[in-house]
């Protein structure tokens, strides 16, 4: 968006907000929350024009671009969160990576008087001219999951420090190969602004091991089916030399605990070590047999829980403090040895930030 459009959407922005407030002084019912219909009638045509909220009610929502797994086990945070409060949060998730259909989609939401956003962003980068907008119009927004690029006008970033959780599984994917050997790095979607974060931090660990060597990089894993796919060829064309995979994905995760299991089903006979990402089914029974060596477990629940409560609190008037931007949500590393207590150990995580957020993160 340009700067002239930009200057030229703020002032009608502003002439709307002034409307808005009167009619909500008249006692206008809210207007519901736009059906998938109507989405993409708006998404076909002409971009909706971004109402400001009215001032008072705290209406949020819980935005997630497209369809992932992860989502749906932020969702479980989401919908904690409306137990404990009684808040009402609209929860959607979009058909697409793209900045595009996600500015159509959340500016269709602003229109109808949702003020308060929890967002995991399309784009790192192009996200924040959203941003800037839905905060000149008196929104509050916070990434979930991931952030965007600075500086940025959302208010918080409520995720894993996925650069440390990918340095700590590379680490513990080394011991696990005796401190040398060969890895296979099995990427998610590129477009993933956490996907770079995640490279780095594997390549930085391999870097500090003169006898460990990445032998393969593989990405693009846009389904199960695809990473099957693509794990299976880079196993078949380095079987006789790899030493390791490791995933910092979902669904990459997913498909080596099945690779893996047909490997060993097969007879394969050379020990392969690998370190994957998130608790699917797959995985945990793939480490209880075995067959994987761990996977980092990220704290889903406290993403959509933690980002909503504060939405909640800067509604009512609670400001950030300096330098409090990042909400690291944590993550363990879990193994057949804590198979059975990592779940109340991650809700542990949830429930200290939770008991520390008025102190560590908000003022008045």
């Amino acid at each position: 968006m340009t700067k002239q459009c930009r200057n030229t959407l703020s002032r009608h922005i502003t002439g709307l907000m002034a409307l808005a407030f009167i009619l909500a002084a008249c006692g206008d019912p809210a207007a519901t929350a736009p059906t998938p219909a109507s989405i993409q009638t708006e998404a076909t045509g002409a971009p909706p024009t971004v109402v400001p909220p009215t001032t008072g009610a705290f209406k949020p929502v819980w935005y997630a671009p497209a369809p992932h797994p992860y989502f749906e086990e932020v969702r479980k945070g989401v919908t904690a969160f409306e137990a404990d409060t009684g808040i009402k949060v609209e929860q959607q998730i979009g058909p697409d990576w793209t900045q595009g259909s996600q500015n159509q989609r959340i500016e269709a939401l602003a229109a109808q008087g949702f003020n308060a956003f929890a967002v995991y962003p399309a784009d790192a980068s192009g996200a924040n001219g959203l941003y800037e907008e839905l905060t000149t119009a008196g929104a509050h927004i916070i990434n979930f999951g991931t952030s965007t690029a600075q500086p940025t006008t959302a208010s918080f970033a409520v995720a894993t420090d996925v650069k440390a959780a990918a340095m700590q599984a590379t680490e513990e994917l080394i011991k696990a190969m005796g401190g040398k050997g060969n890895i296979i790095n099995v990427l998610e979607v590129l477009e993933d602004p956490n996907t770079a974060l995640r490279k780095q931090g594997i390549e930085e660990v391999v870097a500090r091991y003169p006898d460990v060597t990445i032998i393969q990089e593989v990405a693009g894993m846009t389904s199960i089916e695809t990473a099957v796919q693509k794990i299976s060829d880079a196993l078949s064309a380095n079987v006789d030399r790899v030493d390791g995979i490791i995933a910092t994905g979902y669904t990459p995760s997913v498909a080596i605990a099945q690779v893996l299991t047909e490997y060993r089903a097969r007879g394969g006979q050379r020990q392969i070590h690998a370190v994957g990402i998130d608790t699917d089914e797959a995985v945990m029974k793939a480490i209880a047999d075995g067959v994987m060596d761990g996977t980092i477990v990220q704290n889903p629940f406290g993403h959509g829980y933690l980002s909503l409560l504060l939405l909640k609190y800067l509604s009512e008037g609670y400001k950030p403090k300096a330098d409090a931007y990042f909400v690291n949500a944590g993550f363990i590393f879990v193994t057949k040895e804590n198979l059975d207590t990592y779940q109340q150990d991650i809700l542990k995580v949830t429930e200290q930030i939770k008991s520390e957020m008025l102190d560590k993160y908000l003022e008045r």
